[in-house]
């Protein structure tokens, strides 16, 4: 087993955490705002839904470096 065939299984776990914390913060949303009727008032993000938003970034950066490497190791 190559260290290709690991770093793909780690991209599949992370793919899939990024999935599920994006679904777990769609749940507020309703059908208004899919299609850019969102309401004018500006909320701050506090508490829970703060570290959902940072845990969102964060995933989404260690996806992009595991492509990126996944990418350089199959060149």
């Amino acid at each position: 087993m190559t260290p290709l065939f690991y770093i793909n299984i780690i991209q599949i776990i992370v793919s899939i955490a990024l999935i599920i914390i994006i679904m777990i913060q769609a749940k507020s949303s309703g059908l208004g705002s899919v299609f850019g009727g969102d309401s004018s008032i500006h909320k701050t993000r506090r508490g829970v839904e703060k570290s959902m938003h940072q845990a969102t970034i964060g995933t989404c950066i260690v996806f992009f470096a595991i492509s990126i490497v996944s990418v350089v190791l199959a060149a």
